[in-house]
């Protein structure tokens, strides 16, 4: 037998080895926590098969054909994404609900030896948690807004903040947008509205809160995004600096 599986209702990423989302792509594809790995338990098509066979036959039968597809992606996962991990991996594991899904994988990381972690609650509680730090982080935090004309070079201006050590908020990189007048990169989509907020959320868990953070100015919505209420409030109140040039 291996470690016991711990259980944790708040997520620091940095505390683990690496973070797994245990959910289908196309879950994972709307939003998950910055930098996870998607080895998912049931994919999108084996998610509908199960589902449509506990409506339409029973319950016991869409367990079994979980458990049988649930075993033939764990260990494919373990024989290629997993085998060369050390003994002291230790991993975090979320499903939508930190229940079946994240469990069926934890058990058998843990029966290998590994420490696990699972998140109580699953992804609704990481979700909970993204915007409970939305609207923290920004109340107190004091912001500084760069504001000037298309072609002042702001961007250049906040990256070279942050290169000197100043705090800075890249709204338009997390957005991956150039702002109302360039727009979109070519070639490239914009995250999910919840992925860019899970983006958000992550750099502000970062924050001195006793330091100034440095944002480019924006409108409440760049390209098909739309800041977080919390965030657009005070950077309306934040003092500007206004840049100049040619």
């Amino acid at each position: 037998m291996g470690p016991p599986i711990q259980t944790v209702k708040s997520i620091d990423r940095l505390a683990y080895s690496e973070v797994i989302d245990v959910r289908s792509p196309g879950e994972y594809a709307e939003d998950h926590v910055p930098e996870a790995k998607n080895l998912y338990v049931l994919d999108d098509s084996q998610r509908v098969e199960v589902g449509t066979t506990y409506k339409q036959v029973n319950a016991f039968e869409a367990k079994k054909l979980g458990a049988s597809l649930v075993s033939k992606n764990i260990s494919r996962w373990i024989a290629n994404r997993l085998r060369g991990k050390p003994r002291d991996y230790r991993p975090l594991v979320y499903c939508w609900r930190g229940g079946q899904r994240s469990m069926s994988l934890a058990t058998v990381l843990a029966a290998i030896g590994w420490e696990v972690t699972v998140i109580e609650g699953g992804y609704k509680r990481y979700r909970q948690q993204v915007r409970e730090t939305l609207e923290q982080a920004f109340s107190s935090q004091p912001l500084v807004i760069i504001t000037g004309l298309t072609g002042t070079r702001k961007t250049d201006l906040l990256h070279l903040l942050e290169q000197r050590g100043e705090q800075v908020l890249d709204l338009e990189g997390l957005a991956n947008h150039r702002g109302s007048l360039l727009g979109s990169h070519p070639g490239s989509q914009q995250p999910t509205q919840k992925y860019f907020e899970s983006l958000l959320a992550d750099r502000a868990s970062t924050l001195d809160p006793k330091r100034p953070l440095w944002i480019e100015a924006e409108s409440n919505k760049i390209g098909n995004l739309y800041c977080p209420l919390p965030l657009w409030s005070a950077m309306r109140q934040a003092p500007q600096v206004e840049i100049n040039a040619p």
